[in-house]
């Protein structure tokens, strides 16, 4: 389990640092939403182009994909179900659904991939599937929903525009593009993004750890119904659902069951709170109900390993 403790490990000290850097004002007022904004439109992209260059696609072919693809469909009925009956409207159901199912594959996924269950790679077609389909429409329902667009014809425009318009969606496909190629770009050529890329994680935990400062105990607030919610969908919903559509359905058993129910476990991906600020959407909620479900998949992996491992 030494991938889970470095995994959080990491994540706690760059979040502790951006904590202080917002209590000590180093960065000035406006830093969270530069960083997040840094992330979102220059070194989100360029990480994304790099790790999905070396991607093999047959990856996306496998029976574990649709599993894990399954087990997030579960978890978005639910929460568009309770949309309806609570009446939240589209931007908060969108986001809640992200919130609830959208795993942190990236510096989290990645060592624990590597290290509980020794195959990185693992880790590659939910970066896929969340990058090229689930953040795409996601962006685009709470780019439509929150403007000013009326009429059949803007509407549909918009809608078929936004995604174009997204930089993570360009880089992800200029990344799976040139991966299908065959094509290797030179190492001069591919240093800029790999140096640019190495700034999105490390933004976004520190404009996580910014936005900390001055708020109440995660969980204690207006908004301690949704965050409990949203948690119990990631920590316990979705791995269940894992489990049941893998071992029940498909029949995997041994090392792919237990991969697919530990990547499923994993929280709430920092990317969900990019988007929250970027399109001003539940961002408490949204802050902690990544901190929280950060902790709690602690010990829920440790009990998947000691069950399923």
């Amino acid at each position: 389990m030494s991938g889970v403790v470095t995994g959080f490990g990491v994540i706690t000290t760059v979040v502790v640092i951006g904590y202080m850097l917002g209590r000590l004002s180093l960065l000035g007022n406006g830093a969270r939403d530069v960083l997040s904004a840094l992330a979102f439109y220059v070194a989100g992209p360029a990480l994304m182009f790099t790790i999905l260059l070396d991607t093999d696609l047959s990856v996306l072919l496998s029976g574990k994909v649709v599993v894990s693809a399954l087990s997030v469909a579960v978890v978005v009925v639910v929460v568009v179900a309770t949309g309806l009956l609570r009446r939240w409207g589209v931007s908060r159901t969108t986001m809640s659904a992200l919130t609830s199912s959208y795993v942190n594959a990236g510096n989290l996924g990645l060592p624990i991939a590597s290290y509980v269950l020794g195959d990185a790679s693992l880790v590659a077609p939910i970066l896929l599937t969340q990058m090229l389909v689930m953040a795409p429409i996601a962006v685009t329902v709470l780019d439509l929903a929150g403007g000013e667009v009326r009429g059949a014809g803007p509407v549909l425009r918009r809608a078929l525009g936004t995604p174009v318009r997204n930089p993570l969606l360009l880089a992800s496909l200029a990344g799976v593009t040139v991966s299908a190629s065959g094509w290797t770009p030179p190492a001069p050529l591919l240093e800029p993004f790999e140096l640019i890329g190495a700034m999105a994680v490390p933004a976004m935990l520190l404009a996580f750890g910014i936005s900390m400062h001055g708020s109440g105990m995660p969980g204690r607030g207006p908004q301690r119904g949704a965050v409990l919610f949203a948690v119990a969908l990631k920590s316990v919903v979705q791995p269940l659902s894992a489990w049941a559509l893998g071992a029940l359905v498909f029949h995997l058993s041994g090392p792919d069951l237990f991969a697919v129910v530990v990547l499923a476990a994993l929280p709430t991906a920092q990317n969900v709170f990019t988007y929250s600020l970027r399109f001003g959407v539940d961002v408490d909620t949204v802050r902690e109900t990544v901190l929280i479900s950060t902790f709690t998949t602690v010990p829920v992996l440790f009990a998947v390993t000691f069950l399923l491992g």
